[in-house]
């Protein structure tokens, strides 16, 4: 039986901004410099009331009030669903793949792209997948409630069950 190489040149990392995405982009970092692939970094947004608390635990509170001061009004559209832009929450993940490339000793700057759109989280993921030629998506899982929590996060599953990307998904650590 002969086993096909595997050659990831283009990761899609997908965030919903909570601290198990934060724990999977860790590994994001690790293929990445493995494969000497680059990274795009995904945030799907839905409608989020605790959309601080969660750039916060991505970056600090002090960055994400600079990138706040320095984006004020298109911040306020983002957080309450009026503009489509969102560069502060991009400029916020741009600071944070840095930062985290930085203290885990990678080979220079390997996000590619930061990609903050509106939508379903599933469909997006696997479009922008598609749309960027990735040849792996990774993404961290959580439930919410005992069954789903047996399983996988209900995006997770949703995109495993309907891209043909392979898939790395991250469990939360004990």
């Amino acid at each position: 039986m002969e086993i096909p190489a595997v050659n990831v040149s283009k990761i899609l990392y997908a965030t919903d901004l909570s601290e198990n995405a934060r724990h999977a982009f860790a590994f994001a970092l690790s293929q990445a410099n493995l494969y000497g692939a680059s990274i795009t970094l995904l945030h799907v947004l839905v409608e989020d009331v605790n959309l601080d608390k969660k750039v916060i635990g991505y970056i600090g509170t002090d960055q994400w009030e600079e990138i706040k001061d320095r984006h004020i009004q298109d911040a306020r559209n983002s957080l309450i669903g009026k503009k489509r832009s969102n560069s502060a929450i991009q400029e916020a993940l741009g600071c944070f793949s840095s930062e985290a490339s930085q203290s885990l000793a990678c080979n220079g700057d390997i996000t590619d792209e930061v990609v903050v759109i509106r939508g379903n989280p599933a469909d997006e993921i696997i479009k922008q997948a598609s749309d960027r030629h990735c040849d792996l998506i990774v993404m961290g899982s959580h439930g919410h409630g005992a069954l789903t929590e047996a399983m996988l996060g209900n995006t997770a599953r949703r995109v495993l069950r309907r891209t043909n990307v392979p898939v790395l998904v991250v469990n939360l650590p004990q």
